[in-house]
């Protein structure tokens, strides 16, 4: 239970160093997080089910070359999608988000540095430091976050793509 308090004690130093703009950056990448694992639950579980039961749906139907059978074919198609892409925009939001909290976290790092060296002049380097891991701390934070991102909502997206295509494919108008 040692080490848990040490990582726990760690954590919290880190926060500190940054600032209040690291706090929302750190939330910021729990929620795309928690999103993420969202969506690659979702393609695993309950994506293969809509999928299989749109696809016994429309093979079940006994007449599929008509307009309105064809309309019915689109709204399938166009549902599997809707629900499969669901969250990836949000996802992505936050991913363009992160860069741009590191950048707000290096502002107000600045201006902390700035604020010290208009008091106490350019000599005092302790009471600087603080404002310039405030500065560079969250700037971090926000490209590892962005970065952590970028690729898992390439892959969902792909993935995404991948099937709807597949069900478009597979849902034939022959018979």
């Amino acid at each position: 239970m040692l080490w848990l308090a040490d990582a726990l004690e760690a954590i919290r130093d880190f926060m500190s160093l940054g600032g209040p703009v690291l706090r929302v950056i750190a939330v910021t990448i729990f929620v795309m997080w928690v999103i993420i694992i969202e969506r690659m639950v979702y393609f695993r579980s309950s994506m293969k089910v809509m999928s299989r039961q749109i696809y016994d749906d429309w093979e079940s139907r006994p007449e599929r070359q008509s307009w309105n059978a064809k309309q019915i074919r689109e709204l399938m198609i166009s549902r599997f999608s809707e629900a499969t892409n669901r969250g990836i925009n949000v996802i992505q939001t936050l991913v363009a988000l992160c860069p741009l909290l590191g950048l707000l976290g290096t502002v107000t790092g600045m201006i902390s540095v700035f604020q010290v060296m208009a008091v106490s002049g350019s000599g005092n380097v302790r009471a600087m430091a603080a404002g310039v891991s405030q500065a560079t701390v969250p700037t971090m934070a926000g490209m590892v976050g962005a970065l952590s991102g970028v690729l898992l909502v390439t892959l969902l997206t792909r993935r995404a793509a991948h099937e709807v295509e597949f069900l478009e494919d597979s849902l034939t108008t022959d018979h």
